[in-house]
């Protein structure tokens, strides 16, 4: 029999996911996995309901998780795992990252891949500049004026990315997700958001306007124009010896608080088509992958990034890693989680939209922008008014 899975197309996403196939099919013989990869700009915005009409097994991103629901596109995982297990996977779970994918008091994905935004730098660049990574947002700035002639900072702005950046930057300030309770972002936070994003603006590599972090990591590792990024989506492959032709370093994020707080986390989540003819076999290849055992060795070994904390934790993780996880688990600890209401992935592409059109064009004015996000947050909901189970 044959289960059909789909991943994303980057060696973080499909790599790790052929090698738990393999091992599975020693455990299952007659049981074929068959992976299937779309771009990073497809995973944030495809639409769930296509994926469930074709795939078993769905590694999602939980601002999905509110419209899987309403639509009944994943089967929940109470039903399919025992609940021992799931005490387990809550228990570990680095930050949010199990958090994010519990709705209305079940569970809909696995946490097999965890990350938020956290900083990366070039530290042989910093090292001849005579420079530090930023611990604060003035840091930042400061930073971004002493490098040296030819590097810049970069910043990753697809409007998806340019509004990642701006609600961690919110979330920090105001000690809350605002838009993740239902409520209006206010003026002043999303002022300051906007005015620090801004600041930065005449030292960031151009390009960023149009590079995701995928693209814009593979520009780091491969050249010596980037020296710092503030803000990206961590990958811990490019913290490892020979990935790319340089090394990335990452870290938690600038913060003027006592703790790195407010990233947007990300990662990914393991979960099963409503459709899926062969759930239980399904659950029992995801308990597989999510395991710590799994997760510190084969899922990190073929170039995974794990979500489950004894992972992040693993002193020979750490050492192949350059301590990409141990440097940056603060910053994870501490993350600020999206909306998942149904409606949601629409309004944040509208919404990085108009943040990135501020960036580029200084249009339209300040308060307005955050006027028109708000209404824009408020529409996207319609009349749903019970924010179902968002942050819990």
């Amino acid at each position: 029999m044959q289960l059909k899975g789909m991943t994303w197309s980057h060696e973080r996403g499909l790599n790790p996911l052929l090698a738990a196939s393999e091992a599975f099919r020693k455990l299952e013989p007659d049981v074929e996995i068959q992976w299937d990869a779309r771009s990073l700009a497809d995973f944030e915005l495809y639409p769930l309901e296509l994926l469930a009409e074709t795939y078993d097994l769905i590694m999602i991103d939980h601002p999905h998780i509110g419209t899987a629901v309403d639509k009944e596109l994943l089967l929940p995982l109470n039903d399919l795992m025992e609940a021992s297990f799931l005490q387990d996977q809550e228990l570990h779970s680095t930050g949010q990252s199990y958090a994010s994918y519990t709705y209305e008091g079940k569970q809909w994905a696995l946490p097999v891949d965890a990350a938020a935004q956290v900083s990366a730098y070039r530290q042989d660049l910093l090292d001849k500049a005579g420079l530090e990574p930023a611990r604060s947002w003035e840091d930042v700035l400061t930073l971004a004026r002493t490098l040296p002639k030819g590097q810049q900072i970069g910043l990753p702005l697809v409007p998806v990315h340019a509004y990642s950046t701006f609600f961690t930057l919110c979330a920090q300030l105001s000690n809350r997700a605002y838009w993740s309770e239902g409520l209006d972002l206010p003026l002043e936070v999303g002022i300051q958001a906007l005015e620090l994003m801004e600041s930065w603006m005449p030292y960031v590599l151009q390009e960023s306007l149009y590079q995701d972090p995928i693209q814009m990591l593979d520009r780091m590792g491969s050249s010596e124009e980037i020296a710092y990024i503030p803000l990206i989506y961590g990958y811990s492959n490019y913290a490892r010896a020979g990935f790319r032709p340089f090394v990335t370093s990452f870290g938690n994020i600038p913060s003027d608080r006592s703790n790195p707080c407010g990233s947007m986390i990300g990662g990914v989540g393991l979960a099963i088509s409503s459709q899926c003819q062969y759930a239980e076999l399904a659950a029992k290849f995801a308990v597989m992958v999510a395991s710590a055992d799994f997760q510190r060795t084969s899922f990190f070994q073929h170039g995974g990034q794990p979500g489950h904390r004894m992972a992040w934790l693993d002193p020979e993780v750490n050492r192949l890693s350059g301590d990409f996880f141990k440097n940056t688990l603060d910053t994870l600890t501490h993350g600020s989680m999206r909306p998942r209401y149904p409606g949601y992935i629409d309004f944040q592409e509208q919404a990085g939209h108009l943040i990135r059109n501020r960036l580029m064009n200084a249009l339209p004015d300040r308060s307005k922008v955050i006027q028109d996000l708000n209404e824009m947050q408020r529409q996207s909901r319609g009349n749903d008014a019970r924010v179902r189970g968002e942050m819990r």
